[in-house]
């Protein structure tokens, strides 16, 4: 802790660091002390002790005047008092009382341009640390005749606002300025300030205050106002305020500030009818304007209006960011355009504009999407050879699973052991598609000991990279290991993909274990996982090869009420059924629906039609083409019903 400084002593006082006292008679110039408070009390003068033989406390100033020591010169000079004072400044329980110690040890006071300078210098240890710089204005206020100017308010609220520290610190402060005569530095400072902490009531009343005392908003008031409604979320008033910006007129800023508000709540195409604006009002938009949309645009989906953007920032002459080439590239590989996003690339690269491993990365994904994998290899072994890029872990991602879904599993290997050799991290995508690529060729083991290397190397596996070993292990009778790796999964507190399920459930139904697969489909039902089109079909195909597709019916009659509408549940169904040569199963389901009120797609029809051909029964084909079955009507008297499909195996 640091040492206390000495007591008052005669020694002390005729040291040479003291200034010399200025006559008592003659009090400060109130212009020197006034802050620009409504009410400010009367200048401070000079009260002498009750011992006749102290001179009062002196006032000290952070800088000191020294023109009239040199005609030539006007300039202020650092005061010594402010290093010295600086160096007390520290978070120690004692900072107030050993600043109250030195200053009645040299009788002297921190006026208020002293306590100013230090709160908004950029060297001062007060910016570096918020809660010395409010204990050290809270002492400084407690001086005697000392009244606060209004600069160590906004200074101390930036200070604050420039840290993590909550907003119930800057409120009581704000309050405290009410009183202050305004100032349109001050205001900027505040409105700039409070905006960018969403502080709209305390901007608004500093707004306000603006206007009590006479002050016209500037242009750089009203932007910084608009910043901090746009900020702030509150798009409708910073319209408004916009709206009524006459004198002075919106500038390129205020244009800027709103498109970007717009887009920050979704109103791109509002954001773009300003920007068409922008060429009568301000002479046109800048590469920020266009920049703010292109990134709503790319946010929204819209890739088209992005390359439309972009080309009109060439055809303007504007200056195109790497960020700007990036959106447009990614968005033309997003929409499956990677030849449009590679003709971008290389004008990007003619302009001079720096490349990154990102655009690359896009673009090779984008063409093994498109099924052009030669191109999407071309590109990679081109960014392996350029040396001033590193590969990422990304770009190996990518590769890798372009390489398994190929079923080039051989060239996948290699990358992923280039990868350990050159210390590049490998991700979950890597060992994914490379569990995923051997599962499918029957290669589970090898599948299995990567998935366990993976888990070893602290890799926690997510849904799919489970989903693929589950999927790996069921497709080749493995049906035990897939249910310990599933209670493994849940177990773990990896979420169960409707997906999971699925496979888990036609699994089953292969091994003819069509209990466990119906009771493994209520545990999915009870567990909230809506189930698809395909875990439907994969369920009704087992039911119904069993004999049970009246439990598959109800099972979609129940699916309804839950908000779960199948709508081809019934003809894929009818087509398991017809599949396997169970016409007459298949003709009472049909029968069934029409019984119900329900109305038979016309494909049902058909489907009958080819299952019966292919099963021998071109009779029974030729029969139900030629019908009224499922399509025309029976009468018997006024009563009109339709013709069953019964009928055709009838007679």
């Amino acid at each position: 802790m640091r040492a206390r400084p000495p007591q008052p002593s005669w020694s002390i006082l005729s040291s040479p660091l003291r200034r010399p006292f200025p006559n008592p008679t003659k009090p400060p110039s109130p212009s020197r002390y006034s802050n620009g408070r409504r009410s400010d009390p009367p200048p401070p003068t000079r009260s002498f002790s009750s011992s006749p033989s102290l001179p009062p406390p002196e006032w000290i100033d952070p800088f000191i005047d020294v023109s009239d020591l040199n005609r030539h010169s006007s300039d202020l000079h650092q005061s010594p008092w402010v290093a010295r004072i600086a160096a007390l400044l520290d978070s120690s329980p004692t900072m107030e009382s050993d600043l109250t110690a030195f200053c009645h040890s040299l009788l002297i006071r921190l006026s208020p341009a002293f306590v100013s300078h230090l709160l908004r210098s950029s060297d001062s240890p007060l910016r570096r640390d918020p809660a010395i710089a409010v204990r050290f204005f809270r002492w400084a206020g407690r001086q005697r005749r000392y009244v606060h100017k209004l600069e160590s308010y906004t200074s101390l609220i930036e200070i604050l606002l420039s840290s993590d520290t909550g907003v119930e610190k800057i409120r009581p402060l704000v309050l405290e300025i009410e009183e202050y005569t305004m100032t349109i530095a001050a205001s900027n400072s505040l409105i700039r300030s409070l905006g960018k902490v969403g502080m709209v009531e305390e901007l608004l009343e500093v707004w306000r205050w603006m206007k009590r005392d006479g002050l016209e908003p500037s242009l750089f008031s009203y932007n910084c106002l608009l910043d901090g409604l746009v900020s702030s979320g509150f798009i409708d008033s910073a319209e408004r305020v916009f709206e009524v910006m006459k004198a002075p007129p919106p500038d390129i800023v205020a244009f800027n500030t709103m498109i970007k508000g717009y887009c920050k709540v979704g109103k791109t195409r509002k954001a773009i009818e300003l920007m068409r604006e922008m060429d009568s009002r301000v002479g046109g938009p800048d590469k920020i304007s266009y920049m703010t949309v292109i990134q709503a645009c790319y946010s929204d989906g819209d890739f088209d209006a992005c390359l439309r953007l972009y080309h009109e920032m060439e055809e303007r002459g504007l200056e195109i960011p790497v960020h700007a080439y990036s959106l447009v590239i990614g968005g033309l590989c997003k929409g499956g355009k990677p030849f449009e996003g590679l003709s971008v690339f290389e004008k990007m690269i003619e302009r001079g504009c720096k490349r990154n491993v990102a655009i690359y990365t896009a673009l090779i994904d984008s063409f093994a999407k498109s099924g052009s994998e030669d191109r999407a290899m071309n590109l990679f072994f081109r960014l392996k050879n350029e040396n001033e890029f590193e590969l990422d872990d990304v770009a190996y991602g990518v590769v890798v699973n372009l390489l398994c879904k190929a079923g080039k599993l051989e060239e996948a290997v290699e990358q992923f052991e280039y990868c350990k050799e050159k210390g590049v991290s490998i991700n979950m995508v890597i060992y994914c598609s490379l569990i995923d690529g051997f599962g499918k060729v029957g290669r589970v083991d090898k599948a299995e000991r990567l998935f366990e290397e993976m888990v070893n190397g602290g890799i926690v596996p997510d849904s799919y990279c489970y989903n693929a070993i589950i999927d790996a292990l069921t497709k080749h009778g493995r049906i035990d290991e897939a249910l310990d790796m599933f209670r493994r999964m849940e177990s773990e507190g990896c979420d169960q993909t409707v997906y999971t399920y699925t496979i888990l459930i036609d699994g089953l139904f292969r091994k003819h274990r069509n209990e466990e697969a119906l009771k493994l489909w209520r545990v999915m039902i009870d567990k909230g996982i809506t189930p698809t089109a395909a875990s439907f079909r994969v369920l009704s195909k087992g039911l119904c090869l069993s004999g049970k597709f009246e439990t598959a019916r109800k099972i979609v009659d129940d699916l309804a009420p839950m908000g779960v509408v199948l709508e081809t549940a019934y003809v894929d169904m009818i087509h398991v059924l017809c599949k396997a040569g169970r016409v007459r199963h298949a003709c009472r389901l049909a029968d069934g629906i029409i019984e119900r009120g329900r109305e038979i797609p016309g494909n049902v029809r058909k489907v009958m039609i080819n299952a019966l051909r292919k099963a021998g029964n071109a009779d029974l084909a030729i029969k139900l083409l030629h019908s009224k079955i499922g399509i025309g009507y029976d009468r018997m008297g006024s009563v009109k019903r339709r013709v069953k499909f019964q009928t055709l195996l009838n007679g």
